[in-house]
């Protein structure tokens, strides 16, 4: 893509996405219950997480921080290659869908192949309402980028009340609601300043996302080796 026209889509898409973070709908649609507790600590439970102690417990925890953290890195590289006309945006996109696989796997031996499978496809639909978002935002409509969003964070909701189901004890569905709403409203944010070329924004963006999403990863661990001790002796 030649400079001047991503320029002047940059720019466009840039007052598109700030026009809709700036409003009270587009990241404030949660109700009071919904939303996430002061200070940012989004990720809270009425149990202290445990720290990991044996060889299964340490390789599962530090296994699906690798998976969530693949999952952050991997949205962040898509947004920049879209932002900046790159080629190699189709790729990246094929290696981000790979790992919603990922982390659907990863919970088969624990609730099954079939619950495994809903979330990686719950999991899909969330990357590819968030390329709808990027596209919307790269043609200037708002219209659809509005709707788009609103269908995103119905999805998000949909992802933490069915990891819920399958272990509400350790997974409360306001906790996961929350974790989740913060990973799209941080997102956003990172998307929005990459594409208004506000890289060092879209850099400290990032470095608040890895750590909300490592938050978000010991959650999901912790829960299952809770649920089934027996498996991580």
């Amino acid at each position: 893509m030649a400079r001047g026209p991503a320029l002047r889509w940059r720019a466009v898409a840039a007052f598109g996405i700030a026009v809709l973070l700036s409003t009270p709908v587009a990241l404030s649609t949660r109700t009071p219950a919904e939303a996430a507790p002061p200070g940012g600590a989004d990720v809270q439970h009425h149990h202290p997480l445990p720290v990991p102690r044996t060889a299964r417990q340490v390789a599962f925890h530090d296994g699906m921080r690798v998976l969530w953290t693949d999952h952050v890195v991997w949205t962040r590289l898509a947004i920049v290659t879209f932002a900046d006309g790159s080629a190699g945006f189709d790729a990246t996109a094929a290696r981000l869908l790979r790992n919603q696989n990922d982390i659907g796997d990863a919970i088969k031996p624990y609730y099954g192949t079939a619950t495994g499978d809903r979330l990686t496809a719950l999991l899909h639909e969330h990357i590819a309402i968030a390329v709808e978002l990027l596209q919307a935002a790269k043609a200037g409509d708002t219209a659809a980028f509005e709707a788009a969003r609103v269908r995103w964070y119905a999805n998000s909701d949909q992802i933490a009340d069915f990891l819920s189901s399958k272990n509400p004890r350790w997974w409360p569905k306001a906790t996961l609601r929350a974790a989740m709403r913060t990973h799209l409203d941080q997102t956003l944010a990172e998307a929005a300043h990459e594409l208004g070329a506000d890289y060092a924004a879209s850099v400290a963006d990032y470095a608040a996302i890895q750590a909300h999403i490592l938050e978000m990863a010991d959650l999901l661990s912790s829960g299952i080796i809770r649920q089934f001790p027996h498996r991580f002796r």
